[in-house]
């Protein structure tokens, strides 16, 4: 599974030992306003350019408008600075049909796209039909709506590896190892059990928060089992006297 951090704010992205290898960022409108920040091309430039220079190799970046036209106009200069930083870029758009224009003018572009906010089997489907790189369900959101979480997973994981429909366009990101269907990215993920879940159904990626990883770096059981070693060890060397 490929990780990622869920974060706008660069002062997050390097983390401490114990975490695993993250492959990169995707951020939001929301994380990007949430970091301080104004949802502007060169936000998102500034962004790109981090991303670089924390060796990061991809970067996961969502259009604030469904206007093609500037869909395209933004698209121009963040390639040129993905290319720059060496950085992967992707761009997310909503799951949603109202954004069709744009999803068809940057696929036309040949850029790879992961479409957000996906919450049923028929907008898989469609997602499945356009061709995408990724779907990005909101697995915490979902749950809490009382939706069927690992149905809907499950089925995307299926879909992945069933490829797109025919003739439907752009296939997967190469080196998933998950087929050439749009590949499962999971986000909203509230617990190390979930992603567990995760794992074992066989997402193809995840997005976590920072603070999500570091805090699941450390388990208390394993601090417990720490603990009685150490004791263990100075009770054995009473042995000694």
């Amino acid at each position: 599974m490929k990780l990622y951090l869920d974060s706008a704010q660069v002062s997050t992205w390097t983390l401490p030992a114990g975490c695993p290898p993250v492959v990169g960022v995707t951020t939001n409108p929301s994380l990007v306003f949430q970091a301080g920040l104004p949802v502007t091309l060169a936000t998102y430039l500034q962004l790109l350019q981090a991303a670089g220079e924390h060796d990061l190799a991809e970067l996961m970046l969502q259009l604030p408008s469904s206007d093609p036209v500037q869909a395209l106009q933004w698209l121009g200069p963040l390639r040129e600075a993905a290319d720059k930083a060496q950085v992967r870029l992707t761009i997310k758009l909503p799951c949603h049909p109202d954004w069709l224009p744009c999803i068809k003018a940057v696929q036309q572009a040949d850029q790879p796209i992961l479409l957000t906010g996906l919450s049923n089997p028929v907008q898989l489907l469609w997602a499945q039909s356009l061709g995408v790189a990724y779907v990005a369900p909101y697995v915490g959101r979902l749950a809490a709506d009382g939706r069927d979480v690992w149905a809907l997973m499950d089925a995307c994981v299926t879909v992945q590896r069933q490829g797109p429909n025919e003739g439907a366009g752009l296939s997967a990101v190469d080196g998933l190892g998950q087929g050439s269907g749009p590949a499962l990215l999971a986000a909203s993920i509230k617990s190390p059990d979930v992603l567990a879940r995760l794992l074992a159904c066989g997402a193809a990626a995840a997005t976590l928060p920072p603070a999500s990883l570091v805090a699941w770096s450390r388990d208390a059981l394993t601090q417990t089992a720490l603990n009685q070693f150490d004791q263990d060890v100075a009770l054995s060397l009473s042995l000694l006297d």
